[in-house]
C-alpha cells in the first residue's frame, strides 16, 4: 500500500480535538453543510464548503445580502463609490458582503459600518444591515494584517466573519479564488465597484454568472481616473502575456466583456434596486426594504 494511501487515525483525532480547542477559545461556531442554518444560496453551488467556520452573527449568512467587490488598486471615485452605495444599502437593511481586501472590499466593509455607527447615534431602533467577510485565509488569520481593525469592528457591530479554513490553517494561493465563490453564492447580486482587466473581482463575477446570480457595475469602474488605472494594469498584463506568465484570458476578462453580454451599469443604490427590480426573471422586487425577499 502507498504511504499517501495510509489513514493515521490517532493523527487525524489528534488534529480534531486541537481544532475544536481553539475553535471553542476563539468563540468559532462551525457550521456544517446539513444544518438548518447553513445559507441555501450556498448549499445550492455545485462545491459549497462542507464547514463554514464561523464568528460572530451567523443569521446574517441567510439574510438579504449584497456582495460588493473590486479591485484593490482603487481610485478615489472608487472608494467613494464602496462607501456611499455600502452605506446605502445597509441603511436599507440589507448585508454587505465582501473580502476583507485592501481597496474596495475594505470601503464595502467600512460603508456598512459607518451606517451602523450612524444609526447608535440617531436611533437605535433602526434596522440596519451588517457585512459580512468572507476570509481566503484560516477564520483564526486576517490577512491582510491592517485590517484586523476593520475586522475587530464587523465583529463588535453584529457582523460577521467567516471562512471554509479551521483555525492554524496554512494559507495558499488558490485559497482567494475559493473565497471569491463564496462571496458570489451569498447573494442574490454581485456589485463590481471597479476592477480593472484580469482583476480577482472578476473571477467573482464569473462565479456569480455560472451560479446564475444577477451580476452589475458600478459607473466608477468606467471613471477617467479608474480608466488610468485600467490602462497601466493591462500594459503590465500584455507584457507578461507575451513571456508566458498570463493566461490569454486574464488579458481578455475585462468589465466591458460582462457589459457587452448584457450586464447593467448603474450609478448609486438606488439605481441598484431599479434596476434588479426590471431585470427579465428577476426574483427582486422593487421595493427597497423588500430587495432579497
Amino acid at each position: 500500500m502507498s504511504k499517501w494511501a495510509k489513514w493515521d487515525c490517532a493523527k487525524a483525532l489528534k488534529k480534531a480535538e486541537q481544532t475544536i480547542l481553539r475553535c471553542k477559545k476563539l468563540e468559532v461556531r462551525v457550521l456544517f453543510h446539513f444544518e438548518d442554518e447553513y445559507p441555501e444560496l450556498l448549499r445550492q453551488i455545485t462545491d459549497p464548503p462542507y464547514m463554514l467556520f464561523c464568528r460572530g452573527n451567523v443569521k446574517l449568512l441567510s439574510g438579504k445580502n449584497i456582495s460588493i467587490v473590486g479591485t484593490r488598486k482603487i481610485s478615489p471615485v472608487g472608494k467613494k463609490a464602496a462607501l456611499e452605495f455600502a452605506k446605502d444599502a445597509a441603511n436599507d437593511g440589507c448585508n454587505v458582503v465582501s473580502g476583507l481586501a485592501s481597496g474596495v472590499d475594505a470601503y464595502a466593509h467600512q460603508g456598512a459600518l459607518n451606517a451602523y455607527f450612524d444609526a447608535l447615534e440617531k436611533d437605535e431602533s433602526l434596522i440596519i444591515g451588517k457585512t459580512i467577510a468572507v476570509l481566503p485565509s484560516a477564520i483564526d488569520e486576517i490577512l491582510p494584517a491592517v485590517n484586523k481593525k476593520l475586522a475587530g469592528q464587523i465583529l463588535s457591530s453584529g457582523g460577521l466573519l467567516i471562512s471554509e479554513y479551521e483555525p492554524a490553517e496554512s494559507m495558499a494561493k488558490w485559497h482567494f479564488v475559493g473565497r471569491n465563490r463564496i462571496i458570489a453564492a451569498l447573494s442574490m447580486a454581485t456589485l463590481v465597484v471597479e476592477a480593472p482587466t484580469g482583476s480577482g473581482a472578476l473571477i467573482t463575477a464569473d462565479f456569480a454568472v455560472e451560479y446564475n446570480r444577477d451580476v452589475l457595475f458600478h459607473e466608477a469602474c468606467f471613471s477617467e481616473s479608474a480608466e488610468y488605472i485600467s490602462s497601466l494594469v493591462k500594459s503590465k498584463l500584455d507584457r507578461d502575456f507575451a513571456i508566458g506568465m498570463v493566461s490569454k484570458y486574464k488579458i481578455e476578462n475585462t468589465p466591458e466583456k460582462y457589459i457587452r453580454d448584457g450586464a447593467p451599469v448603474i450609478k448609486d443604490y438606488k439605481n441598484f434596486c431599479e434596476v434588479l427590480s426590471g431585470l427579465p426573471g428577476s426574483q427582486n422586487k422593487p421595493e427597497q426594504g423588500e430587495l432579497f425577499d
